[in-house]
């Protein structure tokens, strides 16, 4: 079978697995809808979780940032492992204490306030369609890889596909459903990650393959790697241009966001207890570590496939003659645009412009040595799923990649349409404006929702192409996280004269002032010199989190303390089994 057959098997067998659980894990209530009937098993929740934590982002775009960035992409390794770390010790298992199915709604009772839990969800919405944008974006680059059919019908496609199994079976068929997906993703990124170290390097452990040596040479890889790069006028792979400041930043604002994620905390209340949620922290991060530490070899390899197949290369304007056109380059010595770039040409995500009108395609730096300008314009997200393909790899690897790329992409939008339609149906419709819905009228908002927002972020994805990589629209949505919900949550467990005054008060001057500096800078009226202390928007939400939090304790502290039940309520969540049994 060719490489086109091998992906339509393992995606169309993927696909039915997944829709196959959805109905066979079809939610009958809401506790199934919304927090899959609280009798998960930690290790199977600490699966979905990496899966849902492991987006298009993590799989489609993490490797991408680290083989353009060099070592500046690191901030999103060191950011986004630290912060499930941050998550699982300091927020996870008081959450599932408190015994309630979402953020807004820990916010509404801790904050005795409705206007409060009306502010959180507007800040969970804020997330989670930034969030979105980025995922979509992913689904449209991995439907588009698979049908090679242009970005936006891919991003169609994948919400399709991504209503079936969310909207039918809510919570609890969409953890079931991340179970298969993180089995397809891991093994879709580690076996051609192992296939290349080896090609590459002679070793077949990724890990120790991009830090060793050329495969029969004395030359280690990143070293060769540099050379490859300052040469085309680049910067040295192993250094980076971010100031020092940045890069705090933004790993900081990626750690602290991913303590205030609203649909990676939800995943902690689908298990028994506070001990099991820890125990499901503790399975996610041995499953999110088998792809994060292979991540960095993948995107070094990919820069070095990518340069040495595509740098000098003579384009073929047909790809009709393809093969007859490259083998006539070939026997007269030159090197013809290779094969896979012309299957990607198709998606509109690689972009040759001869600018000096000699058939070649010349990959350039800002400083190349020749003083040739750049030609060709790849989007950093397709390189995960390329790099099979570069590496000519068998057709079956290539299928298993398109396969994980589609699972990471969908199981992360699966997650946020959950948050978004319990933000709606749960927090605004039950139990703000209509306390006496029936479960069964919640549940059929709750699937209304869940529609909307596929819709939603089906439009949202459309406009996608023009957003920057995935990884950075991801970015900011962990900036507004934390700079709007991180530090009512854990003020909220961590101290208990904290009030409703602070609580809104902390969420509106970290919410809105991070939004504004984000869309302002990414607009064509802001640019990098007018950063603020020189911080990038990814980063900014760190600064703004600062803000949020002093703002809060301020106001706290001068207006009247919380109830006493509610600091009472704050002491019991901090003790083991004292609150929790209440809600099983």
């Amino acid at each position: 079978m060719d490489q086109q057959q091998w992906s339509y098997l393992f995606v169309g067998l993927t696909f039915g697995l997944y829709i196959a659980i959805a109905l066979w894990a079809r939610a009958g209530s809401t506790k199934d809808f919304y927090v899959a009937g609280h009798d998960i098993h930690p290790a199977l929740n600490g699966m979905a979780t990496a899966a849902d934590w492991m987006s298009a982002a993590s799989f489609l775009s993490m490797a991408g940032l680290v083989a353009f960035l060099g070592y500046g992409g690191s901030v999103y390794l060191m950011g986004w492992t630290g912060g499930y770390v941050l998550l699982a010790l300091l927020l996870a298992p008081f959450l599932r204490e408190f015994g309630k199915f979402t953020v807004p709604d820990f916010v509404g009772d801790r904050y005795y306030s409705k206007v409060a839990r009306v502010i959180a969800v507007i800040c969970a919405l804020m997330v989670s369609f930034t969030y979105i944008a980025g995922q979509m974006k992913g689904v449209g680059v991995a439907f588009s890889s698979f049908l090679g059919v242009p970005f936006n019908w891919g991003i169609f496609i994948g919400s399709f596909i991504v209503f079936v199994y969310a909207v039918l079976g809510g919570m609890k068929g969409i953890t079931y459903t991340q179970v298969a997906q993180y089995v397809v993703l891991i093994f879709a990124y580690t076996v051609p990650a192992i296939f290349i170290s080896l090609i590459v390097t002679n070793n077949p452990i990724p890990q120790l393959g991009f830090i060793g040596n050329m495969s029969g040479s004395e030359i280690s890889m990143l070293d060769k790697l540099n050379t490859v790069v300052t040469d085309l006028g680049f910067t040295e792979y192993t250094s980076t241009t971010k100031s020092k400041i940045d890069v705090f930043c933004i790993t900081a604002a990626l750690m602290f966001g991913t303590a205030g994620l609203p649909h990676v905390i939800i995943r902690f209340f689908t298990v028994k207890s506070a001990k099991a949620a820890r125990k499901s922290a503790g399975w996610a991060l041995m499953f999110i570590a088998l792809l994060y530490t292979v991540a960095p070899a993948v995107g070094a390899f990919a820069r070095m496939n990518f340069i040495d197949t595509v740098n000098e290369a003579t384009y073929i304007a047909d790809s009709e003659n393809y093969e007859e056109r490259a083998a006539a380059i070939l026997a007269e010595g030159g090197k013809p645009v290779p094969e896979w770039y012309k299957d990607w040409e198709k998606t509109d995500l690689l972009k040759f412009n001869d600018l000096n009108g000699d058939g070649m395609m010349q990959y350039r730096g800002p400083a190349a040595p020749d003083g040739l300008e750049n030609e060709v314009v790849p989007n950093r997200d397709i390189f995960v799923l390329a790099n099979p393909q570069i590496a000519n790899l068998p057709g079956w690897v290539i299928g298993l990649v398109v396969a994980g790329g589609l699972a990471a992409a969908l199981s992360t939008a699966a997650g946020l349409l959950m948050v978004i339609s319990s933000a709606i149906s749960h927090d605004l419709l039950k139990s703000t404006f209509y306390p006496n819905m029936s479960e069964k009228g919640e549940l059929r908002a709750a699937r209304l929702s869940a529609f909307a927002a596929v819709i939603a972020a089906a439009l949202i994805g459309a406009f996608a192409s023009s957003l920057p990589f995935v990884a950075q629209v991801v970015a900011y949505a962990f900036g507004i996280a934390a700079a709007s919900l991180f530090p009512i949550i854990v003020l909220g467990i961590f101290w208990k004269r904290m009030n409703k005054e602070g609580a809104i008060a902390a969420m509106l001057s970290g919410l809105i002032p991070t939004m504004a500096y984000i869309i302002y800078f990414k607009s064509e009226y802001g640019s990098e010199a007018g950063w603020w202390f020189g911080v990038s928007p990814e980063g900014i939400g760190f600064v703004f989190m600062w803000v949020a939090l002093a703002v809060g304790i301020v106001t706290a502290l001068v207006t009247p303390a919380p109830p006493s039940a509610i600091q009472q309520l704050v002491e019991d969540i901090r003790i083991p089994g004292q609150r929790g049994a209440l809600h099983e």
